[in-house]
Protein backbone atom coordinates (compact mmCIF):
# COMPACT_ATOMS: atom_id res chain seq x y z
CA UNK A 1 0.00 0.00 0.00
CA UNK A 2 1.42 3.61 -0.99
CA UNK A 3 1.95 5.54 2.01
CA UNK A 4 -0.24 9.04 1.83
CA UNK A 5 1.24 11.99 0.59
CA UNK A 6 0.35 15.23 0.21
CA UNK A 7 1.17 17.22 -2.64
CA UNK A 8 3.63 19.63 -0.88
CA UNK A 9 4.83 17.33 1.52
CA UNK A 10 2.45 18.73 4.52
CA UNK A 11 1.36 16.55 7.41
CA UNK A 12 -2.43 16.25 7.64
CA UNK A 13 -2.79 18.43 10.56
CA UNK A 14 -0.42 21.14 8.78
CA UNK A 15 -1.18 24.74 7.68
CA UNK A 16 0.72 26.08 4.86
CA UNK A 17 3.30 28.61 6.23
CA UNK A 18 1.16 31.41 6.63
CA UNK A 19 2.78 35.46 7.02
CA UNK A 20 0.96 38.98 7.23
CA UNK A 21 2.79 41.87 6.28
CA UNK A 22 0.90 45.28 7.60
CA UNK A 23 1.15 48.53 6.21
CA UNK A 24 0.96 47.54 2.32
CA UNK A 25 -1.18 50.15 0.90
CA UNK A 26 -0.13 53.43 2.10
CA UNK A 27 -3.19 55.50 1.90
CA UNK A 28 -5.33 52.58 3.17
CA UNK A 29 -6.40 53.35 7.65
CA UNK A 30 -5.54 49.58 7.97
CA UNK A 31 -3.77 47.02 5.34
CA UNK A 32 -2.00 43.52 4.93
CA UNK A 33 -0.56 41.25 2.44
CA UNK A 34 -1.30 37.62 3.22
CA UNK A 35 -0.35 33.80 2.39
CA UNK A 36 -1.16 31.30 3.09
CA UNK A 37 1.44 29.43 1.29
CA UNK A 38 1.38 30.25 -2.50
CA UNK A 39 -1.74 32.01 -1.88
CA UNK A 40 -1.80 36.13 -1.73
CA UNK A 41 -4.28 38.58 -0.98
CA UNK A 42 -4.00 42.23 -0.38
CA UNK A 43 -7.03 43.22 2.10
CA UNK A 44 -7.02 46.94 3.13
CA UNK A 45 -9.45 49.13 5.33
CA UNK A 46 -10.91 52.63 5.39
CA UNK A 47 -13.51 54.07 7.51
CA UNK A 48 -16.17 56.48 5.72
CA UNK A 49 -18.45 58.80 7.14
CA UNK A 50 -21.44 57.65 5.92
CA UNK A 51 -23.85 54.73 6.45
CA UNK A 52 -25.75 52.58 4.08
CA UNK A 53 -29.07 54.65 2.91
CA UNK A 54 -31.15 51.92 4.17
CA UNK A 55 -29.77 52.82 8.00
CA UNK A 56 -30.73 55.88 7.23
CA UNK A 57 -33.88 55.49 6.35
CA UNK A 58 -34.56 52.80 9.20
CA UNK A 59 -33.24 55.00 11.90
CA UNK A 60 -30.72 52.65 12.68
CA UNK A 61 -28.24 53.44 15.02
CA UNK A 62 -24.44 52.69 15.02
CA UNK A 63 -22.33 52.04 11.82
CA UNK A 64 -21.57 49.49 9.02
CA UNK A 65 -19.02 47.12 7.97
CA UNK A 66 -19.13 45.70 4.10
CA UNK A 67 -16.40 44.23 2.02
CA UNK A 68 -15.35 43.72 -1.62
CA UNK A 69 -13.69 41.13 -2.99
CA UNK A 70 -11.97 40.58 -6.14
CA UNK A 71 -9.49 37.94 -8.39
CA UNK A 72 -7.16 40.00 -10.34
CA UNK A 73 -7.19 38.99 -13.64
CA UNK A 74 -3.65 37.44 -13.28
CA UNK A 75 -4.28 35.84 -10.17
CA UNK A 76 -4.98 32.37 -12.04
CA UNK A 77 -2.64 30.50 -14.41
CA UNK A 78 -5.33 31.57 -17.23
CA UNK A 79 -6.38 35.02 -17.00
CA UNK A 80 -9.45 35.96 -15.14
CA UNK A 81 -12.24 38.81 -16.48
CA UNK A 82 -12.65 41.38 -14.06
CA UNK A 83 -16.08 41.55 -13.45
CA UNK A 84 -16.52 44.53 -14.62
CA UNK A 85 -16.01 43.27 -18.53
CA UNK A 86 -18.70 40.81 -17.73
CA UNK A 87 -21.08 43.58 -16.15
CA UNK A 88 -21.62 42.02 -13.47
CA UNK A 89 -20.36 40.18 -10.13
CA UNK A 90 -20.14 36.71 -10.29
CA UNK A 91 -22.15 34.72 -8.14
CA UNK A 92 -18.88 32.97 -6.19
CA UNK A 93 -17.88 36.70 -5.83
CA UNK A 94 -20.60 38.21 -4.34
CA UNK A 95 -20.89 35.00 -2.12
CA UNK A 96 -17.38 35.79 -0.87
CA UNK A 97 -17.78 39.04 -0.18
CA UNK A 98 -20.85 38.74 1.78
CA UNK A 99 -19.19 36.16 3.72
CA UNK A 100 -15.98 38.18 4.75
CA UNK A 101 -18.57 41.32 5.43
CA UNK A 102 -20.43 38.66 8.20
CA UNK A 103 -17.13 37.42 9.96
CA UNK A 104 -16.31 40.97 10.67
CA UNK A 105 -19.83 42.17 11.63
CA UNK A 106 -19.42 38.97 14.01
CA UNK A 107 -16.91 40.48 16.24
CA UNK A 108 -17.98 43.99 15.87
CA UNK A 109 -20.31 46.45 18.32
CA UNK A 110 -21.12 48.13 15.24
CA UNK A 111 -22.76 50.84 17.94
CA UNK A 112 -19.48 51.97 18.57
CA UNK A 113 -18.93 52.33 14.66
CA UNK A 114 -21.53 55.65 15.04
CA UNK A 115 -21.84 57.00 11.55
CA UNK A 116 -19.36 55.34 10.13
CA UNK A 117 -19.17 52.77 7.30
CA UNK A 118 -15.37 50.66 7.29
CA UNK A 119 -15.13 49.40 3.94
CA UNK A 120 -12.40 46.06 3.91
CA UNK A 121 -11.05 45.07 0.40
CA UNK A 122 -9.41 42.18 -0.44
CA UNK A 123 -7.84 41.24 -3.91
CA UNK A 124 -6.10 38.24 -4.64
CA UNK A 125 -2.94 38.64 -6.18
CA UNK A 126 -2.41 34.60 -6.56
CA UNK A 127 -4.67 31.96 -6.16
CA UNK A 128 -4.00 28.23 -4.80
CA UNK A 129 -7.09 27.49 -2.94
CA UNK A 130 -8.20 28.54 0.18
CA UNK A 131 -8.80 32.74 -1.46
CA UNK A 132 -11.94 33.31 0.96
CA UNK A 133 -10.13 31.99 4.01
CA UNK A 134 -6.94 33.80 3.63
CA UNK A 135 -9.30 37.22 2.65
CA UNK A 136 -11.59 36.63 5.83
CA UNK A 137 -8.15 36.47 8.24
CA UNK A 138 -6.62 39.15 6.54
CA UNK A 139 -9.63 41.27 6.78
CA UNK A 140 -9.89 40.95 10.23
CA UNK A 141 -6.22 42.31 10.44
CA UNK A 142 -7.06 44.91 8.21
CA UNK A 143 -9.43 46.14 9.90
CA UNK A 144 -7.93 45.69 13.42
CA UNK A 145 -5.18 48.19 12.19
CA UNK A 146 -7.20 50.74 10.60
CA UNK A 147 -9.57 51.02 14.05
CA UNK A 148 -6.31 51.48 16.32
CA UNK A 149 -5.04 53.88 13.99
CA UNK A 150 -8.37 55.83 14.31
CA UNK A 151 -8.91 55.03 17.62
CA UNK A 152 -5.51 56.70 18.77
CA UNK A 153 -5.86 59.84 16.01
CA UNK A 154 -9.11 60.00 18.40
CA UNK A 155 -11.51 59.94 15.28
CA UNK A 156 -12.90 57.13 17.35
CA UNK A 157 -13.39 57.38 20.86
CA UNK A 158 -12.43 53.28 21.80
CA UNK A 159 -12.30 50.05 19.34
CA UNK A 160 -15.69 48.35 18.32
CA UNK A 161 -14.08 44.45 18.24
CA UNK A 162 -15.31 42.20 20.44
CA UNK A 163 -12.79 39.14 19.43
CA UNK A 164 -10.92 38.09 16.39
CA UNK A 165 -12.11 36.04 13.67
CA UNK A 166 -10.26 34.12 11.45
CA UNK A 167 -11.11 30.94 8.56
CA UNK A 168 -9.42 28.18 6.97
CA UNK A 169 -10.33 25.06 5.07
CA UNK A 170 -10.28 21.41 6.00
CA UNK A 171 -11.54 18.48 3.68
CA UNK A 172 -10.92 15.04 2.93
CA UNK A 173 -8.17 14.46 0.40
CA UNK A 174 -7.52 10.72 -0.69
CA UNK A 175 -10.25 9.68 2.46
CA UNK A 176 -7.37 11.63 4.87
CA UNK A 177 -8.88 14.52 7.23
CA UNK A 178 -6.36 17.33 5.79
CA UNK A 179 -5.77 20.99 7.10
CA UNK A 180 -5.92 24.28 5.10
CA UNK A 181 -6.50 22.89 1.39
CA UNK A 182 -4.08 24.25 -1.57
CA UNK A 183 -5.83 24.31 -5.28
CA UNK A 184 -4.72 20.26 -6.34
CA UNK A 185 -6.18 18.74 -2.98
CA UNK A 186 -9.36 21.41 -3.13
CA UNK A 187 -9.94 20.31 -6.81
CA UNK A 188 -9.86 16.48 -6.15
CA UNK A 189 -11.75 16.50 -2.34
CA UNK A 190 -14.38 14.19 -1.64
CA UNK A 191 -15.37 17.17 1.13
CA UNK A 192 -14.85 20.69 0.98
CA UNK A 193 -15.31 22.73 4.12
CA UNK A 194 -14.77 26.03 4.87
CA UNK A 195 -14.86 27.16 8.38
CA UNK A 196 -15.25 30.36 10.07
CA UNK A 197 -14.22 31.17 13.67
CA UNK A 198 -13.71 33.51 16.40
CA UNK A 199 -10.29 33.94 18.84
CA UNK A 200 -12.58 32.69 21.82
CA UNK A 201 -13.41 29.13 19.90
CA UNK A 202 -17.22 30.15 18.37
CA UNK A 203 -18.65 29.26 15.14
CA UNK A 204 -19.11 32.10 13.05
CA UNK A 205 -19.99 30.06 9.56
CA UNK A 206 -19.71 26.63 8.30
CA UNK A 207 -19.65 25.53 4.64
CA UNK A 208 -19.42 22.35 4.09
CA UNK A 209 -19.99 19.88 1.01
CA UNK A 210 -19.62 16.61 -0.29
CA UNK A 211 -18.16 16.83 -3.86
CA UNK A 212 -20.03 14.00 -5.21
CA UNK A 213 -19.77 12.24 -1.97
CA UNK A 214 -21.16 11.89 1.49
CA UNK A 215 -19.64 12.39 5.20
CA UNK A 216 -20.10 10.39 8.30
CA UNK A 217 -20.46 12.14 11.68
CA UNK A 218 -17.32 10.38 12.23
CA UNK A 219 -15.37 12.31 9.91
CA UNK A 220 -17.53 15.83 10.32
CA UNK A 221 -15.94 15.60 13.87
CA UNK A 222 -12.41 14.79 12.76
CA UNK A 223 -12.76 17.94 10.26
CA UNK A 224 -13.70 20.45 12.68
CA UNK A 225 -11.29 19.54 15.53
CA UNK A 226 -9.00 19.91 12.68
CA UNK A 227 -10.03 23.37 12.03
CA UNK A 228 -10.40 24.28 15.38
CA UNK A 229 -6.65 23.74 15.85
CA UNK A 230 -5.96 25.69 12.68
CA UNK A 231 -8.23 28.59 13.90
CA UNK A 232 -5.48 28.64 17.09
CA UNK A 233 -2.55 28.88 15.07
CA UNK A 234 -3.93 31.41 13.17
CA UNK A 235 -5.16 33.48 15.86
CA UNK A 236 -1.74 33.84 17.34
CA UNK A 237 -0.14 34.93 13.82
CA UNK A 238 -3.07 37.75 13.75
CA UNK A 239 -2.11 39.06 17.05
CA UNK A 240 1.50 38.75 16.36
CA UNK A 241 1.05 40.76 13.27
CA UNK A 242 -0.83 43.40 15.33
CA UNK A 243 1.44 43.80 17.31
CA UNK A 244 4.48 44.23 15.68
Amino acid sequence: MIPFQRPDYRNPDELRNITIEPNIAPYAHGSVLISFGNTKVICSAMLEKKTPKWMQIQGVEGGWITAEYSMLPYSTLERKPRDISQGKLDGRTVEIQRLIGRALRAVVNLKKLPGYTLWVDCDVLQADGGTRTAAVTGAYVAARLAVEKLVKEEQLKESPFTDSVAAVSVGIFQQIAVLDLNYVEDKDADVDFNVVMTGSGKFVELQAMGEESAFSDEQLTELITLAKQGIKEITKIQETSITK
